[in-house]
């Protein structure tokens, strides 16, 4: 069993669950992420780590509630505890010196980005972050990216905080002052991974993009998160889940997610109602 030590509300809908877990936060590394499993009859979903700390013994998970388990997990409470937390899982990532570096987190994408730009710090980088999200309401973490940054941009839909726009809005202006920019992670939406490569594929920018969020078993047995990476099926939860993002080819990956929009709709709102989304 895993003790949740704390837990708070970030935004509408998303959660932050501070978990003991020591041998999993003695192992782990920026990049990787967790199964977990609330209960014996619980489904196995994976969670990226957001945050870890080996002294303590704790990992950090940030959960949006979308789904059946994540629901129940949003009713769970400071003291309760988790069945199952596996891990950690996926290949690390790629923490180095570059030189100046841009990590570009979106939505709940914030969350994995995080130790991540932490890292690149740490390893003498100069780290630009950009984070976004619709509205100020739901922007997560400003203050915890401020403090790992060199510089930090917010930009939200409705221009209620920050930029008016989507995260691409301020690499594009630093690309188009002919800034010097050595390295580019993004994480959020499929579609915002895929207009941040479109950004910097003419510029040659070496970019990387991570491919949890269209995870679901973390095994490679399901196949939901096969992608094809410069005409090679991969799979995100064992291949990755980063890639070259001027590799992905984000179009079919697009596609397979529209697949079971209908069931998910009808999920959501529980299949009974008159309403159009079924």
């Amino acid at each position: 069993m895993y003790k949740i030590l704390e837990k708070k509300q970030l935004s509408d809908g998303v959660h932050q669950y501070k978990i003991e877990a020591d041998l999993i936060a003695n192992k782990c590394q920026p990049g990787q992420f967790v199964i977990i499993r609330l209960d014996e009859e619980g489904e196995r979903i994976p969670l990226t780590i957001a945050d870890f700390d080996r002294d303590a013994g704790t990992i950090t998970l940030i959960v949006q509630q979308v789904g059946n388990t994540t629901k129940r997990m949003a009713e769970m409470l400071q003291g309760d505890s988790i069945l199952d937390v596996a891990g950690p899982l996926g290949n690390p990532s790629d923490i180095k010196f570059y030189g100046t570096v841009v990590c570009i987190g979106g939505g709940i994408g914030v969350a994995p980005v995080y130790p991540i730009a932490r890292a690149l710090k740490q390893a003498g980088n100069y780290v630009v972050s950009i984070i976004g999200a619709r509205n100020a309401d739901l922007l997560i973490m400003e203050q915890e990216m401020t403090d790992i940054s060199d510089e930090l941009y917010v930009t939200t839909d409705d221009g209620s905080k920050g930029v008016k726009g989507i995260v691409t809005v301020p690499l594009h202006n630093m690309i188009g002052s002919k800034r010097e920019i050595n390295y580019v992670m993004a994480i959020g939406p499929v579609v915002m991974m895929r207009g941040v490569a479109e950004v910097t594929r003419p510029y040659n920018i070496h970019t990387v993009v991570s491919l949890n969020p269209i995870m679901v078993d973390g095994t490679g047995m399901c196949g939901g998160c096969r992608v094809k990476i410069a005409n090679e099926n991969k799979f995100a939860c064992v291949d990755g889940p980063e890639f070259d993002a001027h590799k992905v080819d984000f179009e079919g990956l697009m596609i397979r997610q529209r697949m079971y929009q209908d069931q998910e709709r009808g999920q959501q709102c529980g299949g009974n109602c008159k309403c159009q989304n079924h």
